[in-house]
């Protein structure tokens, strides 16, 4: 008679590979507890421990955790300096009603590099700026939308005196713009009988340095002397000529114009003397019959008619900055 393993105590080893199934605690094949199922049914383990470590384990898999509060970075900052202002405007907001195009064009301006405040990069969206206290250039180009600085040009006729007031009650500049609010500075005095371009303005910080040698902004003017030119009068006016103030040399010179009796040439210098090229040209022996500044900087007179003023465009004020580094 072959032996036969106790009643309720079946061996552990046999599992389900000998003829009785497994048996848990209580006699009872695959009992688990309450409910009969077995516990060990899909955890793989004897006595149903790994069963009921995989059921809490699918337990806490569904309670999703609560989402981590969003974290607030850093401001926005410029490549090698900090130019955010929190309480200012968005640079794209500025730079598309400062005109330098939609807010989307600003954008990719912005993002490829080409935006700058304080002299500082910007490539960050986010960044926002003060407009009224700093400076944003776009390729070199300033943008403002200071609607108080007043950029006007004039084309002074011959007998106008290069003033905003005169004494003698002759015409002066201010006659030129009528009765205006602001006090506006003329930048480049001509004589009484020299017509041409005079920029007026209330932007101190422009008219000094266009003024101002040091930065050499270059004037433009059309002499008509009598005629023939010799050959080597440009390049004693490039050599320099001495006057009685002091050597003078021109930028450049070129003949424009020929006729017998006649001719019509243009200078191109920065020096700013009083009557530097009357000066000039009488020294070499070619008195002016007439004198007209044509041009100053990138700033053209163009077809504006004697006794006429326009105020600049904001691509002429943005070249005027840009000529001066502002």
């Amino acid at each position: 008679m072959s032996p036969t393993a106790p009643r309720g105590g079946g061996s552990r080893r046999q599992g389900g590979s000998g003829g009785r199934p497994a048996q848990g605690r209580g006699g009872r094949p695959g009992a688990a507890g309450k409910g009969g199922k077995a516990l060990g049914a899909k955890g793989g383990g004897p006595g149903g421990r790994s069963g009921a470590r995989g059921a809490a384990r699918r337990m806490t898999d569904d309670i999703k955790p609560a989402p981590a509060p969003p974290r607030r970075g850093p401001a926005p900052v410029a490549r090698g300096g900090d130019v955010h202002d929190p309480e200012g405007v968005r640079l794209q907001k500025f730079l598309a009603q400062a005109g330098a195009g939609s807010r989307r064009a600003c954008e990719e301006m912005i993002t490829a590099g080409r935006v700058t405040v304080d002299d500082q990069v910007v490539t960050e969206l986010g960044v926002r700026i003060d407009p009224t206290r700093q400076v944003v250039h776009v390729d070199g180009l300033r943008f403002s939308i200071d609607d108080q600085l007043v950029y006007i040009m004039v084309n002074k006729p011959k007998g106008v005196v290069s003033t905003m007031f005169d004494e003698q009650d002759r015409l002066n500049l201010a006659d030129m713009v009528g009765p205006r609010e602001e006090r506006l500075f003329h930048v480049g005095r001509l004589d009484l009988d020299t017509e041409g371009l005079i920029l007026l303005t209330n932007d101190g910080a422009l008219a000094h340095r266009l003024q101002h040698p040091s930065f050499g902004v270059q004037k433009t003017y059309l002499a008509e002397v009598r005629g023939p030119v010799k050959r080597e009068l440009g390049r004693n006016l490039r050599a320099g000529v001495e006057l009685e103030d002091g050597p003078v040399a021109v930028d450049s010179f070129r003949l424009v114009d020929s006729k017998p009796g006649y001719a019509l040439v243009e200078v191109v210098l920065h020096e700013g003397r009083k009557h530097v090229v009357r000066r000039l040209l009488d020294a070499e022996g070619y008195p002016v019959l007439k004198l007209v500044r044509t041009q100053m900087g990138p700033l053209v007179l163009g077809d504006l008619k004697p006794g006429r003023n326009r105020r600049l465009t904001r691509g002429e004020v943005q070249q005027l900055m840009a000529a001066v580094g502002l």
